[in-house]
Parts: C-alpha cells; structure tokens; sequence
C-alpha cells in the first residue's frame, strides 16, 4: 500500500515538471519552496505567468506558483501526507512484532557483540604475530606464584627458556603496541607509495609524457624511505624479573626508554587480561593482577591548585590506598618535582613501603641516585638501566639488567666540546668517589654487555643444536623406515618363493601318486594273471588227490591250514606285503604290533597301515 502512494507521488510530481517544460525558458527556474513547486524569477521577471503569481519575494527575486500549479500542487501535497502516514503505520507493525521478540534480540545483540570482540581479538594477535602468555595466580605468601591459569603454555615456557631461574615476570623482545603499530602503519603507506609511483612512471611511459628525472628521484627517495624503516625498527625491551623481586628501579638518561618500559609492561598485562596475546617473543610469562595502577605524566592542576610535586604526591597516596599484594604498581620518576635530598629520601620511603605489603610488583623510574642504593640493604629490590652510547651520544633503548644506571652529565659535557676548566672542575666537586663508583658501573656495564653477548651465542648455537636434533630424528626416522621396507619386501619375496615352491611341489606330488597308480595297475594286472594260472594248476592237482574219510580232500585240509598259519604270521620289516586297498604290494619299514599298525615303503612315499588292512604276504625281499 505505501509503495502504491510513493508511486502516485512521483506521478503527480511529473505534471508539474512538465508543466514547467511547456516554455523553455522557465524551465532552469523551477524549484522546491515550502514542498511545493515553484518558480523563482528575478525581479524584473516578476510578470504574470500562466494566469497570475501565488507569491512574492524580496528584492533579489520573487518565487511564483502558476495558478495552474496550484492544484496539481495541492494533490501532491495530500500524497504525501499519505506516504507519511502509511510509513507510520508500515514502522509501528514492525515496532510490535519487534516488541514480542525484543528479550530475544537484547539476546543476540549481546552474543554479536561478544563475537565480535572475540573476533577483533583473535585478527589483532595474528596481525602482530603476538604470543600466547602463560598466566598464573599471585600468592601472597611470600610472593610466590600459585598454580597456573593456562596449563598448556606453563610446560612449554618451563622447557623452552635456556636457564632455569623462576621468573615472576618474562617478556622477552616486547613492543609498545602503539610503536609497533605505528612503525607497520609508515612502513605500509611507504611501500604504497613506492607502488603508486611505479605504476605512475609506467602510466606516464606508456603514453610517452616523458617527465624527466624527477619521477625517477622521487621514486628513488621513495625507496630509500621503505629501507630506512625497515632498518629502524622498534627495538625491544627485555623484561625479565625474578620471583623474589618485589620493586624494580631502572635508571637512566631522559629519552632512553624508561617511561616506554613501564607503558610496555602495563599494557601486556591488560592485554593479558582482556584475552589478547602479548607482543613479546616466546615464551611469555605474566601473572594475573588484581589491579594496575600508574603515575606517569604530569599530574599538575592549576584548577586544583596542584604543582607536578602535590600531583604525584597524590596520586601515589591513592594507589597506596587501594593497592593490594597482588596488584602491578607503576611509577614513572618517583621523588620528581622537588629538593633532590628530600625527594630521593621520600622516593625511598614510597618504595620501601611498596616492598613490604604495598604490590605484589612495583616498577618504578628515577634520576636519584640514591634510590639505587635499594638493591644493597633489601634483597626485594632490583636495579636496571637504559643504555646509552657515549660514542653517539644516543640512548640504545636496551635495558641492561642488574646494573644501576650512572651520571653521563661530565662525559657528554666533555664530547659536545664544552670547556675544560668547566668540566675539570665539575669533576673535583663532584668527587673522587663518585667517579670511583662511576667507574665500577662502567666495568659492570662492559661484563653486563659480554654477558648478554654471549648469552644469545649460546642460544644461537642451542637453536642450531635443536634443529640438527630435529634433522638427526627425520634422518633416524627415515631410516627405520626405510628398514622396515626393506623387511617387508624380503619377507613378500620370501613368500612369494615358497607359495611357488608349494605349488611346484604338489604338482610333482601328483605327478609322482599317478605314475604310481599306473605302475601299481600294471602289476595287480600281472599279478591276476598270474594267480588264474596257479589257481588252474591247483584245481587240477585237487582233482589227482585223494579224499578223507569224512568226506574231505587232503589237499584242502592243508591249504587251509597253511592259509590260517599265513594270516596268524606278523610281518617283520624287509617284508614284502600286499595292501588290498592300495592293489599293490609293498615293502614293511616297521611294525608297531601294540598299535595293531605297519609303516611300509611304496616306492617314495611311506604309509602307515593297519594290520588288519594286509591280505597277503610274501617272503622276504634280498
């Protein structure tokens, strides 16, 4: 119905246009006034138009509404209206049925959004190739950590890290998120622009507008933007504390990286705790706080009447307050602000008290020497400093472990050309001593760094040893199962020959049994022949022989009784006996004569008979 009013709006918008349409020379002169179409003419255009003029204007024109407009206008007008109102009613059946399922929807707004989030999540970390962290549980007994949130990672961080040393926190080769983003970001639109002006010479080639050199310099300071970045890549920071480091002090010039340190570690740890990986190389270490809380920056208010030293002053009462044995505390140059002596003093007292039940882990940054002097009196400190090259006069933005930072000041006095009076005597006042110690922290700084020099040869050649393992157990494996080949093709070989070997035998077997048949045919058919002619012989010596007086001839008598003493004779082996079943005779190998059988010898073959399965004997053979 409303797409039906829509349709008859623009319907009625068309007579008007047209109308307008009918002197060309009004046609630019149309317009919409009040929703309503109109003619807007100068002044001294001001005439009666199609009938006379609906309105006026001021001085610069008048806006006119043909009389023969009017109608057409009203129509319009009405539709509208009518559009406006079937919308209206289009909107409130939708706002009902939407009303019936709106627990529903609340519903799945909410799993989108958290989907969402998941989503975000999971492209951020593989975006920034971030690491998986092993999370564990602060205890407050003695700070020691609990049992681990993630069980897969706790193995892999344990066997994967070259020493053995229990670590409360270990995030090796981390990135500020912010740097690094912004680092890919210049170097992304650096490499597009390089790619913009490559394809824009080969445009300009192509259609012989010959620039010159300065497309081909522009490209080439392109180019060496892209190499520069790629070259000056964020370095990153190792933060590696141990278990029983309750407050770590780090020390060091200005722009040398200590503030971004303490931004870097109080982000992984949100990021932890938001479900997002950290950007640090394997394995990641990170224990799950209660709270983070930080005072970096400067906290003056001239709306409260709060100088940088009354800022941070409040600002650390707050995070004392409300800080437990398992929070991250965060302080960016504590004692700042003030006298040296009373701030270095009071910078102290902040930290001891952290140390004791204030945080479960306190970073703090410091230009106060003293603050240094921590680590010697009380075993839950740590100091560390940013690294700066004298040579270039230029922080490395590396921190060096274990080693308090030193003064610079004279040095880079002395190298920027200053005087020597100047800086001679700036020596004598500062002492003897000072310089002494100065020269310690230089040495240490020196073993510090042939450490760490080795340190990563040493996991250079552990990763080479890892791999040649890894090649040696393919290698192995590869063996073994080629071993194994080789096994089973034999053994199929083997087969193979004895399924060939059975088969040539048995058909040899049967060769051999149908020869014997026929040879054992042959001579049962002699032997029939023979026994018919004896058999004759016999009857006709039966008939010269004379009969018993009971009725019976002699020579039957005794052909029965030598027939009786024949049947009754048990073979011996040598014998040559007759085997009915087989119809041939054989020679006996052995006689069992308490099984009642005979082994016998029928030419290739040995058989085992009974003896009840023998008709006949023979003597015998030689």
């Amino acid at each position: 119905m409303a797409q039906l009013k829509i349709v008859r709006v623009r319907s009625l918008e068309g007579p008007v246009i047209k109308f307008g349409s009918l002197n060309k020379s009004y046609t630019s002169l149309w317009t919409s006034y009040l929703d309503r179409k109109r003619m807007k003419l100068p002044l001294w255009r001001c005439v009666l138009l199609m009938g006379g003029a609906a309105s006026s204007g001021s001085r610069a024109g008048s806006i006119l509404e043909p009389i023969a407009a009017v109608p057409l206008n009203d129509e319009l007008q009405r539709a509208r209206a009518l559009v406006i109102k079937a919308e209206e009613e289009v909107l409130s059946k939708l706002a009902d049925k939407m009303l019936a399922e709106i627990d529903d929807i609340q519903n799945l707004l909410q799993i989108i959004i958290r989907l969402d989030v998941i989503t975000a999540r999971a492209k951020y970390s593989l975006a920034y190739d971030g690491t998986f962290p092993d999370i564990y549980m602060p205890n407050h007994i003695g700070g020691e950590p609990s049992d681990s949130l993630s069980q897969g990672a706790t193995t892999s961080s344990a066997s994967s890290h070259p020493s053995r040393r229990n670590w409360k926190l270990y995030m090796p080769k981390s990135y500020h998120p912010l740097l690094l983003k912004r680092h890919l970001e210049d170097l992304h639109n650096a490499k597009k622009d390089v790619v913009d002006a490559t394809a824009e010479i080969r445009r300009n080639l192509l259609g012989k507008h010959i620039e010159g050199n300065d497309g081909d310099a522009r490209l080439a300071s392109m180019k060496l933007r892209v190499s520069e970045l790629e070259k000056n890549y964020p370095v990153p920071v190792d933060l590696m504390i141990t278990e029983n480091t309750n407050v770590l002090v780090i020390t060091g010039p200005n722009t040398g990286g200590k503030t971004i340190s303490l931004k870097t570690v109080g982000l992984a740890s949100l990021m932890t705790k938001t479900g997002l990986y950290v950007l640090a190389s394997e394995p990641v270490k990170i224990p799950w706080f209660d709270g983070i809380y930080a005072d970096i920056g400067d906290e003056q208010s001239l709306t409260q009447s709060l100088s940088t030293f009354s800022g941070h002053l409040r600002q650390i009462g707050a995070i004392r307050s409300q800080s437990t044995h398992k929070s991250l505390v965060l302080l960016d140059e504590v004692g700042a602000g003030t006298n040296p002596l009373e701030g270095a003093a009071l910078g102290m007292s902040i930290l001891e008290s952290f140390a004791e039940t204030g945080s479960f882990l306190t970073i703090a940054t410091t230009h106060h020497g003293e603050l240094k002097m921590l680590k010697y009196r009380n075993d839950a400190f740590e100091n560390a400093c940013v690294e700066f090259d004298e040579l270039s006069l230029k922080p490395t933005y590396k921190i060096l472990w274990g080693v308090p930072g030193r003064s610079n000041a004279i040095n880079i006095a002395e190298r920027l050309g200053l005087n020597f009076v100047i800086v001679d005597g700036a020596r004598k006042l500062l002492g003897t001593a000072n310089a002494e110690i100065n020269e310690v922290i230089v040495d240490m700084e020196r073993f510090k760094q042939s450490f760490q020099e080795h340190l990563q040869e040493a996991e250079h050649y552990l990763m080479l040893s890892k791999e040649l393992r890894e090649s040696l157990l393919v290698a192995k494996k590869k063996i073994a199962d080629h071993a194994v080949k080789l096994k089973n093709r034999k053994t199929r070989a083997v087969l193979d020959s004895a399924s060939v070997a059975r088969s040539l035998l048995r058909s040899k077997l049967l060769q051999q049994q149908l020869q014997f048949r026929e040879s054992s045919e042959v001579e049962s058919e002699k032997g029939r022949v023979v026994s018919s002619r004896q058999s004759a012989e016999d009857l006709e010596q039966s008939k010269s022989c004379d009969i018993s007086p009971g009725g019976r001839s002699l020579s039957s008598e005794a052909s029965k009784a030598a027939g009786v003493d024949e049947q009754s004779k048990i073979p011996v082996a040598g014998d040559m006996v007759h085997v009915p079943s087989l119809g041939m005779q054989v020679v006996v190998s052995k006689v069992e004569e308490t099984k009642g059988e005979i082994i016998v010898q029928a030419g290739n073959m040995k058989l085992r008979l009974k003896l009840k399965d023998i008709q006949s004997r023979r003597s015998r053979t030689s």
